[in-house]
């Protein structure tokens, strides 16, 4: 499990980190600009954000990420006391909540809470069917004991595909989360990438809706 973590208290942000990394791996940005130098090489699980940090702040940064359409998880941490920012948060895409000053074991509880909300496997090893397993971190997908290459962009189209299932994607929003602003690919190209994907887990499971976009089941 990737977790990405906002917050420029230093001394908080060294506690946190000691902890946090003890059971997953985890990544840190003192603010939004280092977060998306990050989103640029890295896919995360989770995202656990302080509210109110130097620039733009938790909440305006998730509000962007949401308008870009990524979905990550995302974990507030605050020191504000009034309810105005719960709902702030949660209207935006927020998925929990915590005030300081809280316990570490709470933070635990609420992480691994997302973990089972969202499917989200420690290994990077998911599930798809009884036959078959994607190997997220080693890029491959084992069916019927017979072992699938993939590529880094089949295996974060899949990867997407898998965190967000039953809902219908469009070519833009994959095309936005899967590629660079300056590398956009082309429909044929986008068609590609799905029909190998296709071969290898099943046809049945990526449905194309036409004119508007994908929907994997």
């Amino acid at each position: 499990m990737k977790i990405l973590l906002m917050e420029d208290d230093a001394v908080l942000s060294d506690i946190l980190l000691d902890f946090l990394r003890e059971r997953w791996a985890v990544d840190y940005a003192y603010n939004a600009e280092a977060v998306y130098a990050h989103l640029e090489e890295q896919e995360y699980d989770l995202f656990i954000f302080d509210i109110n940090v130097v620039g733009q702040n938790g909440l305006e940064l998730l509000e962007e990420l949401r308008s870009f359409h990524n979905t990550t998880p995302a974990i507030f941490i605050t020191a504000y006391r009034d309810t105005e920012y719960l709902k702030k948060a949660f209207a935006i895409g927020a998925n929990d909540y915590i005030k300081k000053p809280f316990e570490l074991e709470e933070l635990s509880a609420r992480i691994e809470n997302i973990k089972r909300l969202f499917h989200i496997e420690t290994n990077n090893e998911i599930r798809i069917s009884e036959t078959i397993t994607f190997h997220k971190e080693k890029k491959k997908v084992i069916k019927e004991g017979q072992e699938f290459s993939l590529t880094h962009k089949d295996t974060l189209l899949l990867s997407y595909f898998l965190n967000n299932q039953n809902r219908l994607i469009s070519n833009e929003e994959l095309s936005q989360n899967i590629w660079d602003f300056e590398s956009q690919p082309s429909n044929a190209t986008l068609r590609s990438h799905i029909r190998t994907l296709r071969e290898i887990i099943g046809k049945e499971k990526i449905t194309t809706i036409r004119g508007e976009g994908y929907l994997y089941e």
